[in-house]
């Protein structure tokens, strides 16, 4: 019989977070406002590079290169096209070297050069093959955003016809320009998408307008909380702008997540008479501690980002970890005082409704699921099916996850550049035609920076040895200033294809009677690649024993950790292998609309590694806390599988569906790495939430048994006296013979 009468039974945690819920959501709007004002202007202050290892070889010679010999390292091109005429015509000629003139007296640009200007060596670089093209290098001085201003007063001027010639503007500034550009666009474009469709399928979940306001609420503070962190952020360290997109995901998703969780768990109390302040407190008791250890997991598979040394990755985890933390803390927070306010109300689908006081007339209510549904029948069912023949879904699952992530074996790391960008970019369009018509591919080459007084015979003997390098086409230079000089060797093939980067071993391999270092694309590839081989293990092994201890102290069992590790790993490898097969081999990119360089930028899939098995957990531990309630309650451990399953599958599978649609929101960016990382989450959380929640992982747990729940004496004491559980054991009476059992079954 239902205890409709009972007393409410609140902790200390209800009781602050209730104890005055209008002043509490007063306070949070007044610090929402607050953080809008802090956050403004944060796009604007964020950079968009940051792949490359600040401690590695090439961006010590970079930066010494850019200091010593500006023209070494030119960030503007201008291409001129002479349309139907010569580079070389006299009226071609004289153009060109007014537009130099003119580009030479701009305020922040320095090391003007051009074809028409080059010495003998250097000239046939600068003109495209087919005579009708040829190259103004120039560099543009200053950080990113003073780069970018003085990008956006010159281009102007420059771009467009000058008499008999055409001229575009690219080069690495323009890029990065016009990167950033795109990305702030995008971004606006999927907020307008995925704010109003979110809104209508949590409407179809909730059944409840108010209800289905309130993820979006918590969602938006996160956000913007972020957006605030971030901008303080870019006071002390660099942070790139991609980040923006994982906070846009990642607040929207997993506010949806934890107000799901935790709205769903009220409605249920108050369905079963219970009062608003005494459903808060239950709810916090029991889906309020599963939504922190999820925040937890999430944030930890985060951080390991920061074990890594470039500031892309490191942004990331600087926006991931705060809008977690955020979103875990308002619905912790913000959630409960706007329950206790709106009581029955949460049901209602009249937004006019929102702020009456008092009780609710019947008219306000709409049925609240139960444990008797439709939907919760078809789970229990599925949950049963998967138990009966568990070796074949356990087997049957397993070989699809692994088939799917096969063509990742084929994986080749590159480096981000111009094809991020849409085919129709100015940028991407100037990068082309170099690629294609001009030899040896301008500012694709490796530059040995050369530090140590020398001879002319040494430089010379030095250049004699690498120009007999076998993937060596030309060696240009010395260029020679004070104590260093630098010179420019083009390989024969790609810029950073495998010949081009074996080159860089070779050339920092080479003798010489000074110190040397090499920089350029394919040296700041081989130091990425190496600075992510070195830290992986160490990233890896950090997410998995805390991930382990974070599950072990939620369930107090040793299998149930390892199991969710390593299935949720298995859950990424159709998102991997999908990547290769469509970004990197080009399958789809008519339809996906995006330019395939033929290879994966090499932090994508450390990040996309860290989100993606942050979100597997978040859902794990939803399941995994709910068939751990039940297990205590009843000591019935197939059982417990079929209720956890009954009662979070829906749950899970629409939280998935959402966050999905946030993710493909973000996948609908022009810029390619932005849409690699927003529809392979995508595939990776529908993955996971439709195949290993709901057939792989109850299928694993009936062939480990009641042994899944083993630990040993000292473990059992340590989860009794420092371990979380999702709400308290019941001390029913069937519940402590069937734990004997469970008990005695483990040990043999």
């Amino acid at each position: 019989m239902t205890e409709v009468n009972r007393p409410p039974r609140v902790g200390g945690w209800t009781r602050f977070v209730t104890a005055r819920p209008r002043l509490s959501l007063l306070v949070a709007l007044v610090i929402t406002a607050l953080a809008v004002l802090a956050g403004s202007g944060v796009a604007d202050r964020l950079g968009s590079g940051g792949w490359e290892d600040p401690q590695a070889e090439s961006t010590y010679a970079t930066k010494a290169l850019e200091r010593e010999f500006p023209a070494s390292q030119p960030n503007l091109l201008l291409l001129v096209d002479a349309g139907s005429a010569s580079v070389d015509d006299p009226a071609v000629a004289a153009e060109a070297r007014r537009l130099v003139a003119r580009l030479a007296g701009e305020k922040g640009v320095t090391g003007v050069g051009s074809y028409w200007q080059a010495d003998s060596s250097t000239a046939p670089a600068l003109r495209a093959e087919d005579g009708h093209e040829a190259l103004i290098a120039a560099r543009i001085t200053g950080e990113e955003k003073e780069a970018g201003e003085t990008l956006d007063r010159i281009a102007p001027e420059f771009r467009g016809a000058h008499g008999p010639v055409e001229v575009s503007v690219g080069g690495p500034v323009a890029v990065r320009h016009e990167m950033q550009t795109i990305i702030q666009e995008d971004l606006v474009r999927a907020e307008v998408i995925a704010l109003p469709v979110t809104l209508v399928l949590l409407v179809m979940v909730f059944g409840s307008a108010v209800a289905a306001m309130l993820p979006l609420g918590i969602g938006i503070v996160a956000i913007l909380g972020t957006n605030a962190v971030l901008r303080g952020l870019t006071e002390f360290t660099d942070v790139s702008v991609f980040a923006m997109n994982l906070t846009t995901a990642l607040g929207l998703g997993l506010a949806v997540d934890y107000a799901l969780f935790i709205v769903r768990r009220f409605r249920e109390e108050l369905a079963t008479g219970a009062e608003p302040l005494a459903a808060v407190g239950t709810t916090l008791r029991t889906a309020g501690r599963t939504v922190l250890f999820s925040a937890l997991t999430v944030a930890v598979s985060l951080a390991a980002m920061l074990l890594f040394p470039q500031y892309f990755l490191r942004s990331f985890a600087y926006a991931g970890i705060a809008v977690v933390l955020l979103a875990a803390a308002a619905a912790l927070i913000l959630l409960p005082a706007a329950l206790v306010l709106l009581g029955h109300r949460v049901n209602s689908l009249d937004l006019r409704r929102l702020f009456r006081r008092g009780r609710p007339k019947p008219s306000d209510q709409v049925p609240v699921a139960a444990s008797g549904t439709t939907e919760g029948r078809a789970w229990t069912r599925t949950a049963s099916l998967v138990m009966r023949r568990a070796p074949f879904f356990a087997l049957g699952t397993t070989a699809v996850l692994v088939l799917l992530g096969l063509p990742f074996l084929g994986v080749k790391f590159g480096t981000a550049d111009d094809r991020q960008l849409p085919s129709s970019a100015e940028s991407h369009v100037v990068q082309q035609h170099i690629r294609d018509g001009f030899p040896g591919s301008p500012g694709g080459g490796l530059e040995v920076l050369a530090e140590g007084r020398a001879t002319p015979a040494q430089y010379a003997a030095y250049k004699e040895r690498i120009a007999g390098l076998p993937e060596v086409l030309r060696v240009d230079g010395p260029l020679v200033k004070g104590d260093s000089a630098y010179f420019t060797v083009l390989p024969k093939g790609e810029a950073v294809d495998d010949p081009a980067q074996a080159l860089v071993d070779e050339l920092r391999a080479t003798q010489a009677p000074f110190d040397t270092k090499v920089t350029g694309a394919a040296a700041v590839l081989v130091d990425s690649k190496d600075a992510i081989a070195e830290r992986l293990p160490l990233a890896a092994a950090f997410i998995a024993i805390v991930t382990l201890l974070l599950v072990f102290l939620l369930t107090g069992s040793v299998l149930i950790p390892v199991q969710a590790v390593v299935l949720n790993a298995l859950s990424l490898t159709a998102m991997f292998g999908a990547v290769v097969w469509v970004f990197q081999d080009g399958h789809l990119s008519g339809l996906l609309g995006f330019t395939s360089p033929g290879s994966i930028e090499t932090t994508l899939p450390v990040l996309m590694f860290c989100v993606a098995f942050g979100l597997s957990m978040d859902y794990g531990v939803f399941l995994l806390s709910r068939i751990k309630e039940e297990y205590d309650a009843t000591g019935d451990h197939d059982q417990a599988v079929r209720h956890g399953l009954q009662r979070t599958g829906g749950l899970i599978t629409a939280a998935a569906v959402i966050l999905a649609v946030v993710m493909v929101a973000i996948g609908t960016s022009r810029v390619t790495n932005t849409k690699m990382l927003g529809l392979g989450i995508a595939l990776a959380v529908l993955m996971d939430a439709m195949i290993v929640r709901s057939l792989l992982v109850p299928a694993v747990m009936r062939l480990t048994g009641r042994a899944t729940w083993w630990a040993p004496g000292p473990l059992r004491r340590f989860h009794s006296r420092f371990g979380l559980s999702e709400g308290e054991p019941a001390a029913t009476p069937a519940a402590e013979p069937a734990r004997e059992r469970d008990k005695v079954s483990a040990h043999g």
